[in-house]
């Protein structure tokens, strides 16, 4: 027969999980990606080495698991502030006004998100996470096309170039406290849209 967990031991594993994925989130927003080693998760959230790697086979499958968690929340903030009145254009520009304001709240969390150099697992997250983006974007874009408020355009295609631009015009300020440049993504997402930025 096999070994049935009581739901005591499952509540306690769970316990165990949460405080790991907690301790990982604390470190990862601290430290970035480099400073969040099973050791460091291990001691921050009170248990041993071991017990990390009952739950995770390693480092990549914990942040990655991370990564989906806090990509779940940042996709939830720009969707519901893209959600609002207005016209489509107005709505892209909140989703990466959204965006980057989260970002600039969060450097070192949203650079390890972003850029910071990862094993392949994670990098595979980010490519999920751009495309999620993109296409909360893209919605919208299509939206503004067949309104007429757009020109005609790949929807997708603009989506993901203003993901990479508004990413790369993000890394500075996030690795340089320097976010003057984020003022500007307003006129230039405006303009890459094809929409008047008066």
């Amino acid at each position: 027969m096999p070994y049935r967990r009581t739901p005591q031991v499952q509540a306690r594993l769970d316990a165990q999980r949460a405080a790991i994925l907690g301790a990982a989130t604390e470190l990862l927003a601290e430290r970035g990606y480099a400073g969040c080693s099973v050791a460091a998760v291990a001691e921050a959230a009170g248990v041993a080495t071991g017990s990390v790697y009952k739950h995770f086979p390693g480092k990549a499958e914990l942040v990655v698991e991370l990564f989906r968690g806090v990509v779940g929340h940042e996709v939830e903030a720009v969707t519901a502030a893209a959600e609002v009145p207005g016209d489509p254009a107005e709505r892209v520009v909140a989703v990466f006004e959204t965006f980057a304001g989260r970002a600039l709240k969060a450097p070192r969390r949203a650079y390890a998100l972003l850029a910071e150099p990862v094993d392949p697992p994670i990098e595979a997250e980010r490519i999920v996470f751009r495309r999620v983006f993109r296409d909360v974007a893209a919605k919208h874009i299509r939206e503004g096309v067949s309104q007429g408020s757009l020109p005609p355009q790949d929807a997708v295609l603009t989506a993901a170039a203003l993901v990479g631009g508004v990413t790369e015009v993000l890394i500075g300020p996030l690795t340089t406290d320097n976010a003057g440049a984020v003022g500007q993504l307003r006129p230039f997402i405006l303009r890459a849209l094809g929409a008047t930025d008066a």
